[in-house]
């Protein structure tokens, strides 16, 4: 990769962390770019119309985000998941996800809220799901060996009890066991593992023997408990095996196929 392509990306990424703005000198200095290459960097992303410059500093703008959704369009999962995802909301009551798997990522790129009053469980769209300790996470590791699962999670990382709930697993043997415990039953369930006093539920979405997304359900424990998990599976994996069916009939554009009117 070129240097100035590498910067640029960096950028990006580091901008996308700072919805505040960030002053030219401080990305200069976080990035250990020169002061003069970060400035010119930055006035080639303005002309993109990538980032702006406001008085607190740089900031990007929306057109990544509507590169992504462009790109979420085109690929027509979203779409038709909505359907689905509203579905379980609506049965369950509480925050049902979309997550696609992207080479080693999975990034939730949709949701749909059925609790309308009272505590709601609302994580930011667009984020990477840790793969370590999240229902998302461990809904797509299921689906692999325990040599991929754990190759997938060392290069992004444990999750550290402090940043999640007080049982995410820090080490090998601890999250085979959860994933051990999710092959047996046919999705994830995490209790108090990504964030204090909250649970969930996930089940991979399979096209043939790859999965390529997950759906989760998640909410507050006092209402979400594990009874209640247990009875909104079979919703839930049938929700995932719908959306893995529409997959493989290779029209996820939700258009009709050519010469089929």
């Amino acid at each position: 990769m070129s240097l100035a392509l590498d910067r640029g990306l960096s950028l990006l990424e580091h901008l996308a962390q700072q919805p505040d703005g960030v002053p030219l000198g401080m990305l200069a200095s976080e990035l250990d770019i020169p002061l003069s290459a970060c400035h010119r960097l930055l006035v080639e992303l303005q002309k993109r119309g990538y980032a702006r410059q406001e008085s607190d500093g740089y900031r990007l703008t929306t057109k990544v985000v509507t590169l992504g959704l462009g790109y979420l369009t085109n690929v027509g999962i979203v779409d038709m998941a909505e359907p689905l995802l509203e579905r379980l909301a609506t049965a369950s009551g509480e925050l049902v996800r979309l997550s696609i798997v992207d080479d080693d990522r999975l990034t939730w790129v949709a949701k749909a809220q059925g609790m309308r009053r009272g505590l709601r469980y609302d994580p930011d769209m667009g984020s990477d799901a840790r793969l370590s300790c999240t229902a998302s996470g461990h809904a797509w590791l299921l689906t692999l060996s325990d040599e991929e699962a754990l190759t997938l999670v060392t290069k992004q990382g444990f999750g550290l009890v402090r940043d999640y709930g007080s049982k995410a697993p820090t080490t090998v043997k601890a999250l085979l066991g959860f994933l051990h415990a999710a092959r047996v039953r046919g999705y994830a369930m995490i209790d108090e593992v990504f964030a204090p006093g909250m649970t969930a539920i996930a089940a991979p979405v399979m096209r043939r023997t790859e999965a390529i997304g997950v759906i989760s359900i998640a909410g507050p424990r006092l209402r979400f408990t594990k009874d209640r998990m247990h009875a909104l599976a079979p919703a839930l994996l049938a929700a995932a095996g719908e959306l893995g069916a529409i997959s493989r009939s290779g029209n996820l554009s939700g258009r009709p196929p050519l010469g089929k009117g």
